[in-house]
């Protein structure tokens, strides 16, 4: 299956834009799409599972603490924390070769760090 990425409330909407610009066909929703805006760590966890998305966050204190808990008791298909030093366009090429060159079922219940 092809990965579907939902992006936390705190992620560069940059980044997003950048990748869509390149790949269309990408199905990358933003926060403000998926209506993350005051939603917990726990909630935007479970939206993002039942939507099967691997959230993609720049968060490294709480939703990694949250997703261990969450996995505890259901499947999610995957988490990205990615560096905000990172630069922009590094990671929406990692992200692109990710899709390409990955399937959905490699992140199940995974944190992976970006950039690569």
């Amino acid at each position: 299956m092809k990965i579907r990425f939902q992006a936390d409330a705190d992620f560069n909407e940059d980044i997003v834009a950048g990748v869509l610009r390149r790949l269309p066909e990408i199905d990358f929703q933003t926060a403000n799409e998926a209506k993350l805006a005051r939603l917990s760590d726990p909630e935007v966890l479970a939206k993002a599972a039942a939507e099967d998305r691997i959230l993609i966050t720049h968060d490294r204190k709480t939703v990694p603490l949250y997703f261990g808990k969450f996995i505890q008791t259901q499947s999610s298909p995957g988490l990205f924390v990615v560096s905000q030093k990172a630069e922009v366009l590094r990671i929406i090429e990692d992200l692109i070769l990710i899709w390409f060159a990955s399937d959905a079922e490699e992140y199940v219940n995974s944190i992976r760090t970006l950039p690569l």
